[in-house]
């Protein structure tokens, strides 16, 4: 199956616009007896200028051809029965669906928008999760307690944390640094683990093995410093993101434990 851009193209080179555009009316236009609304037409130019296109003449012409020589295709495609084909009405299903699931998030969005007291009381709460420290850290993670066990035995008779994570350490984002995990606040660690790092001294290495759903983990506290949180302003965006993205979970949560699903 042509993407449509290939076929876009494909038009172009038969000439499609320069034949059609002459019949092109004002307000919308018809091929073969089917309108192509102006509202379609007034999308089709809002999606160039979001791309930074200039609003010409030019340029509503151009998307206005374009779309008759989607519309001209799409009803040459049909007289094949293409739209038939199961690969063909299974693509059009999805992007039907697509299409719909967007307008729902959009429609339940601007039905209940996130308010300023709202952004601003999620931001307080986790600014006070992430704590007023953040700290550079070292692990090494096995998937045994009896191997973490013995590896701090090792340490502990001198043998080099930093080598022994090289080693050993299943963790592959930081084994080759040695275990370090650069700077990070507990809150961004799973919580046995950030837990375990508050309660460490600069220098000292956990007494026990420490357990998360990773598996065992061996830490070490090499520094720690104050943390400041960015300014609300400066996470304002983002933090409205994510709470819509929250919100539309919900809201999904609810709708499957309501839908049959056989």
């Amino acid at each position: 199956m042509y993407p449509l851009n290939y076929l876009l193209q494909f038009a172009a080179v038969l000439a499609f616009s320069a034949l059609i555009a002459t019949a092109a009316e004002a307000q919308g236009v018809k091929v073969n007896g089917k309108e192509i609304p102006q509202s379609r037409i007034e999308a089709g130019v809002k999606s160039r200028l979001s791309q930074g296109q200039p609003d010409t003449p030019e340029l509503r012409n151009s998307v206005k051809d374009a779309l008759i020589n989607q519309e001209i295709i799409a009803q040459e495609a049909i007289k094949k029965g293409l739209n038939k084909k199961p690969d063909v009405a299974a693509a059009i299903e999805i992007n039907r669906q697509d299409i719909l699931v967007n307008a729902y998030v959009q429609d339940y969005l601007q039905k209940n928008p996130v308010g300023e007291d709202a952004l601003k009381k999620e931001y307080e709460r986790i600014k006070v999760q992430l704590g007023g420290k953040e700290y550079k850290a070292r692990h090494i993670l096995v998937e045994k307690e009896d191997e973490a066990k013995e590896i701090i035995a090792q340490i502990r008779k001198g043998a080099s944390f930093e080598k022994l994570a090289a080693e050993r350490s299943k963790d592959t984002g930081s084994k080759e640094r040695g275990g370090d995990l650069d700077w990070s606040v507990p809150g961004n660690y799973v919580r046995p683990f950030g837990e375990a790092i508050t309660k460490l001294k600069k220098g000292q290495m956990t007494e026990a093995p420490v357990q998360s759903n990773f598996g065992w983990h061996v830490i070490r506290l090499d520094d720690e410093r104050p943390f400041k949180a960015p300014e609300f302003a400066s996470v304002k965006s983002n933090l409205e993101r994510s709470m819509q993205q929250q919100m539309i979970q919900k809201v999904l949560a609810d709708l499957r434990s309501k839908a049959k699903v056989e």
